[in-house]
């Protein structure tokens, strides 16, 4: 492997110097030695030659056909019937961090529903001093906030507990996405209903209810409730699509995308959790010796590499790569960034493509040169709370392999000599 720093640009500069003469070089080859010059230089291509598309003809954008492969996915047996089931975003296709609407995960536990803006009712009920109803277009009328979140299922990478499983970055790591948030504080709301936020709210709770068949509720305490949560009517400038809760949804920013709650459509606030089905047999965590830990709401520090890897290998042979990926924190946010080419045995600092933010997803980069050797890629991330992402082998000694939820581990691919990847595992 390489031992060149990261960042280390003179080969690179060489080989881009390399390439403009190479392209120029054609030419002269072409008439000195009569070679076939390239006919994406030489000739008037097509598109060059007449008209594109007018603005009437594309009202509403859509990625162009070459990049049809750009997708969700599901995996046909993760689950009995796709009504309650996940599309996996392609994470290994994305650049930056702002996941597109029309390719960001989903998950249902009864389907998404059609619910109209116009029918779209908020109560807010419980031990407060004026329950209340609110319109879509009431909720419009309060100031609001825009934030940028990751959004986690508490399964993203739960197959991988026993072992390398899926052969995809976009299958281990793809419950997710980051997306830009408008909506209400739920804090204003709470206080419109006259709660008092600045009396005794110890032991208080919300627990809120989708308007779904599966109503899907969660016990939030309020100390959260009170801080970071947002009752949300847009992400990226849009309206949330129907597979994301539209028209309003829940941000539980940094916790476990099940308390998300889509199609919110009641919150009451109440002395005590409610120990609901979500809470209770489901999203919890089984250790070892069978007894299971509760409340393990926010999301640890967690990366992987997205390219390389599996669903996208290296094509262009040996010279300088870029090693690219994504780190995210429920707890704060993304410092450093270390990956490895060799198992975990030594460790680069990764450039980060700007500094972390809170519950964000942070885009991280190691701009290296590659010989053709074998590498085990890996990613290692730390946040501001000094957490730094473990190994599988350290989440097995303290959680065993009876959990499905809460796997934040260090991820491994093998790329081969050919650029191709794979999922494995290192001891």
């Amino acid at each position: 492997m390489s031992g060149k720093k990261p960042g280390n640009g003179s080969s690179r500069r060489a080989f881009l110097r390399g390439a403009t003469a190479a392209g120029a070089g054609a030419l002269a080859a072409g008439t000195a030695r009569a070679q076939a010059p390239d006919p994406l230089i030489t000739k008037v291509q097509p598109w060059a030659q007449g008209f594109g598309d007018g603005v009437d003809e594309t009202p509403y954008g859509l990625p162009i056909e070459y990049e049809s492969d750009v997708v969700r996915r599901n995996v046909e047996w993760l689950t009995a019937d796709t009504i309650s089931s996940i599309n996996f975003t392609p994470i290994h296709a994305l650049d930056g961090t702002i996941t597109p609407q029309g390719c960001a995960f989903e998950r249902h536990h009864s389907g998404a529903i059609d619910l109209r803006k116009e029918d779209y009712r908020l109560m807010i009920n419980g031990m407060v001093d004026t329950p209340l109803v609110f319109s879509y277009a009431d909720l419009e009328r309060f100031p609001r906030e825009n934030q940028v979140y990751f959004c986690e299922c508490a399964a993203n990478t739960g197959m991988e507990w026993a072992g390398a499983q899926l052969n995809g970055v976009q299958f281990t790591h793809g419950m997710i996405h980051n997306m830009e948030y408008s909506g209400v504080p739920l804090r204003t709301l709470l206080q419109e209903a006259g709660l008092d936020t600045a009396g005794d709210l110890t032991n208080k709770w919300v627990f809120v209810e989708g308007a779904d068949a599966s109503s899907n509720g969660r016990s939030i305490p309020m100390e959260k409730a009170l801080d970071d949560v947002l009752v949300a009517f847009k992400a990226n400038g849009e309206a949330l699509r129907k597979e994301h809760g539209y028209p309003v949804r829940l941000v539980v920013p940094g916790w476990e995308g099940n308390m998300w709650v889509k199609w919110v459509r009641r919150i009451e606030v109440m002395d005590g959790p409610v120990e609901s089905r979500e809470e209770t047999s489901k999203y919890t965590d089984t250790l070892e010796n069978g007894i299971s830990r509760k409340w393990t709401w926010a999301m640890d520090a967690k990366s992987v590499v997205t390219s390389p890897s599996p669903q996208a290998p290296i094509t262009h042979g040996k010279g300088p790569l870029v090693i690219t990926g994504l780190a995210w924190s429920g707890r704060g946010a993304i410092t450093r960034v270390d990956v490895s080419r060799d198992g975990g045995m030594s460790w680069q600092a990764a450039r980060l493509a700007k500094p972390g933010e809170q519950k964000a997803l942070t885009r991280f980069y190691l701009d290296t040169d590659w010989d053709g050797s074998e590498m085990l890629l890996q990613s290692r991330a730390m946040d501001d709370t000094g957490y730094v992402q473990p190994t599988k082998s350290q989440l097995r000694e303290v959680r065993g392999l009876n959990s499905i939820y809460h796997n934040n581990c260090i991820q491994t691919w093998l790329v081969r000599s050919d650029g191709e990847a794979e999922n494995v595992e290192v001891s």
